[in-house]
């Protein structure tokens, strides 16, 4: 049982997202440390490159992007990540951009690219950029670049997920105002169209400022299905003949919170609906048959990415569990799987420990969960604890391999990953529990947590440390300041302040701490009385560096920031992982 090497966590840096398919080939892009590129694999060919050397799949809208291609049978629509135009590529020819420039680099960004049936033109969301102003709108633009594209919906604060009907004549989509995330309330509409191609007679179908709705899909019959939460938790609908009727329901959540254009967690087949569904930290996939029964389907998956796609009668997703690295995998009707990529690294299972999950009380009375991964081979007396607050933070610790946390627990550390009240995977009510009191309750319950495993015997309350990234370094800052529970703590990209951020935070963001933020007096920085380290790349464009800098100097010698040159909001180079990794481990180890 050997430790897990700093460098196979480094490598271990390829991601999977944004699966679809026509007919039975497979798409998905590919996170590479040179930036996202398109894959397509064929039972022929298997895996190729679609694009030629140098060109990224990224959208820039919102920041956080997603939704960034479009493939058909012939064609692949693309939003390019150096100049976010769109581009066409058909029979594998060199792509052509059909978006205007933009007056400056990026000012034109483009998302949730759909074919209008029966045309060669494509309704997406357009995302401008004017100065200090930036528009959200929806747009229809010809495939072929021949013309300007048109706006056809506009006014709302932000767009998601336009989707024509089969037979063209209606398009559907998604809209929300600032303050509210697309999570807290979100609208659905339904409009049918002109001969010249503007909107007419918008309706809505469904959703307000209390209820949160995503993912419209119609089936080949005409009805249009989507997501909500009405009932408290993320379920499936149908709405037919201005009816809405339950599909797929429980106390479960059939959507992932819509950070990202481009989600598509269930799949209409024939007769049949497909779902991935969570529960706290787990993820399973279930069919619906015509009777209304759910069959869960026996897979080695516990984490399932918010993306299926039909190709043919197979189902392809991202899949991953706690000894397994996240894969692209074809899932036949009758229960085998196929692998369609390989982990970049080898593992030695011997040096992985399974994470458990647990449930914990807190000091108002609530009640968090948790995971909690033992140190490898055990201990004699209790191990020192390192606590993980998520970011988001409106996301959640999934059941999958994390190499961060095995590479702790490989050194003899216990590790607990925490999510708090404000949490996805357990329901609105829990995920609102953060609601002006971010700051408060996941700072609380990441402390309650640790005494919770203190009490057990299963951590040592002497040399405990709570790390974060993002919003989950906030919530370090306010653990560190507000409980006597940790001796340090690890932050990396913080978020320092929630009022100043939201201030220099994206469109997207910019209000999401209106609704989150507790009222606190003092700052923070003043009741910091344990050592930090802050970790920040000096491009990060959703926390600012500067901020960051600034609440170091203001902490004086208790703060260490440790800046990542050429690194945005997420480390993704090996070498940075690596010496992130080494000042992580060095730094806990000094203290606890």
């Amino acid at each position: 049982m050997n430790p897990v090497p700093a460098e196979l966590v480094a490598r271990a840096t390829v991601s999977y997202d944004a699966v679809q398919a026509v007919g039975e080939t497979v798409y998905w892009i590919e996170g590479r440390a040179d930036g996202d590129v398109l894959v397509r694999w064929t039972a022929a060919d298997g895996r190729q490159d679609v694009l030629p050397e140098g060109f990224h799949v990224v959208s820039h809208v919102h920041e956080y992007g997603g939704g960034a291609y479009l493939a058909t049978e012939r064609d692949v629509w693309f939003c390019d990540a150096d100049d976010q135009r769109v581009y066409h590529v058909r029979d594998h020819r060199h792509p052509i951009p059909v978006t205007p420039v933009p007056a400056s680099p990026g000012a034109l960004r483009y998302a949730d690219l759909r074919l209008l049936p029966g045309t060669n033109n494509l309704v997406s969301v357009r995302e401008r950029h004017e100065e200090t102003l930036v528009h959200n709108e929806l747009v229809i633009l010809p495939g072929d670049g021949s013309a300007e594209p048109t706006v056809i919906a506009s006014g709302d604060d932000f767009y998601m997920s336009p989707e024509p009907s089969p037979d063209g004549r209606q398009l559907t989509w998604v809209s929300w105002n600032a303050p509210r995330m697309p999570w807290d309330g979100a609208r659905l509409w339904l409009a049918d169209f002109r001969p010249d191609g503007t909107l007419t007679g918008t309706r809505l179908v469904a959703g307000g400022d209390d209820e949160s709705v995503c993912q419209p899909r119609w089936s080949g019959d005409g009805t249009l299905y989507f997501v909500s939460d009405r009932s408290g938790w993320w379920n499936l609908y149908a709405w037919r003949d201005d009816h809405i009727e339950p599909v797929i329901t429980g106390e479960f959540e059939v959507a992932a919170a819509p950070w990202e254009f481009g989600y598509r967690t269930y799949e209409i087949q024939d007769s049949q609906i497909t779902a991935i569904i969570q529960q706290g930290p787990s993820h399973s996939l279930v069919t619906r048959r015509l009777d209304g029964d759910l069959e869960r389907r026996a897979l080695p998956y516990t984490s399932i990415k918010p993306y299926l796609a039909t190709a043919g009668r197979n189902i392809a997703f991202i899949g991953s569990s706690p000894m397994r690295l996240p894969t692209v995998v074809l899932a036949e009707p009758d229960g085998s799987v196929h692998e369609l990529t390989s982990a970049d690294v080898t593992l030695d299972l011997a040096s992985l420990v399974r994470p458990e999950p647990f449930t914990f009380g807190t000091r108002d009375g609530g009640e968090a969960h948790g995971l909690y991964y033992p140190p490898l081979g055990g201990s004699d007396r209790p191990p020192p604890l390192l606590v993980r607050a998520h970011p988001g933070p409106t996301a959640n610790w999934p059941l999958r391999l994390d190499l961060h946390a095995q590479y702790f627990t490989s050194r003899g550390f216990a590790v607990a990953d925490v999510d708090y009240r404000g949490s996805t995977g357990y329901g609105r009510a829990y995920r609102l529990e953060l609601r002006r009191r971010w700051g408060v309750v996941d700072a609380t319950d990441c402390a309650d947590a640790a005494r919770h495993l203190v009490s057990a015997g299963r951590a040592d309350p002497g040399r405990m440390a709570i790390w974060g990234a993002s919003a989950g370094g906030y919530t370090v800052l306010r653990a560190l300041a507000s409980t006597d529970v940790f001796a340090t703590g690890i932050a990396r990209s913080a978020v320092v302040d929630p009022g100043s951020w939201g201030r220099a935070a994206p469109k997207f963001q910019a209000h999401h701490a209106e609704l989150l933020r507790a009222e606190l007096s003092g700052e923070p920085e003043a009741a910091i009385q344990r050592l930090l380290l802050l970790v920040h790349g000096d491009e990060d464009h959703v926390t600012p560096l500067n901020q960051v800098r600034a609440f170091a100097q203001q902490l004086g010698p208790g703060a260490r920031l440790v800046i990542v040159t050429g690194v945005d909001h997420t480390l993704r180079e090996s070498a940075n992982i690596h010496h992130v990794l080494c000042v992580e481990l060095q730094h806990v180890r000094d203290i606890c």
